[in-house]
């Protein structure tokens, strides 16, 4: 073999009695523990958010590392998902002009409140989910789940917020124009709490991007391919993913690598 390889027989069994470097040590250290923090993210930590987890644990390591790692041990988070849209805005309802104009890095809290709707897909049918989130924090304030996409669906997710959070008078909230937030009930109920409606323009997800990226984050982690097999399942997925994971442990790249339950105390101390 060593003829072969045009290497000595000397040379050989030098290599092969050499002891492992502390480099491959370290390597073969770091790897253990980045499959513990990808198994306790539960699969949806790419090697950006897995580094933050490492370096609060005060481990010295760099992001290019971490990734070379985690290709050679084949851990790759959840991939991104198609976009399917559930908007009808087709209506003839009254709607709100867009005062949010994508200005999504808001300073306070209960300042500026975002929702939607998505559908989640089931082997028993859709199960359709509606979310308002508080811009300044990404946090999940009100959110509920239905069989159809009714104006109750909307209805609940607020008052779920509104009875959490009890905003002050003067909240912007934004959503798209579908006819669920246009509706009269709706509008009625924001009006009666003083806040104040704001709308995407026609047709456009990206002026309500941060509730998409949402969306995206929760298809991309929790969907399994197919779909979830009950609707059963699927109302405790997505509780489990946004009262446990998502708003309390969940590191936000928008907010510094940081949950939104953690920014928000944060803010609160410095506000105090």
């Amino acid at each position: 073999m060593c003829e072969l390889l045009g290497v000595s027989r000397s040379g050989f069994y030098a290599w092969s009695s050499r002891p492992e470097s502390a480099r491959k040590r370290q390597d073969r250290r770091l790897a253990v523990e980045i499959r513990a923090h990808f198994r306790a993210s539960r699969g949806r930590y790419g090697s950006p958010r897995i580094l933050l987890d490492l370096r609060d644990q005060g481990v010295c390591v760099g992001r290019k590392r971490v990734a070379r790692l985690m290709r050679q041990e084949g851990i790759t988070a959840c991939g991104r998902r198609r976009f399917r849209g559930t908007t009808d805005s087709t209506h003839g309802l009254p709607v709100a002009p867009n005062l949010l104009d994508r200005a999504f890095e808001v300073e306070g809290l209960d300042t500026v409140w975002a929702g939607d709707i998505t559908y989640v897909p089931t082997q028993e049918g859709w199960l359709y989910l509606a979310v308002l989130l508080d811009l300044a924090s990404r946090y999940v304030v009100g959110w509920a789940t239905s069989e159809s996409l009714e104006d109750d669906l909307t209805l609940a997710a607020l008052d779920r917020a509104l009875e959490v959070r009890r905003p002050p008078r003067g909240l912007i909230h934004h959503s798209d124009q579908g006819s669920q937030y246009a509706s009269r009930d709706y509008q009625l109920r924001l009006a009666a709490r003083g806040l104040v409606p704001s709308m995407s323009r026609k047709g456009n997800c990206w002026d309500n991007a941060a509730v998409e990226s949402f969306f995206s984050s929760f298809k991309r982690e929790e969907l399994p391919d197919g779909g979830f097999v009950t609707k059963d399942q699927a109302r405790a997925t997505i509780f489990d993913y946004i009262e446990v994971f998502y708003n309390r442990k969940r590191r936000h790249s928008t907010l510094g690598g940081i949950s939104p339950a953690r920014f928000e105390a944060t803010l609160r101390r410095l506000a105090a």
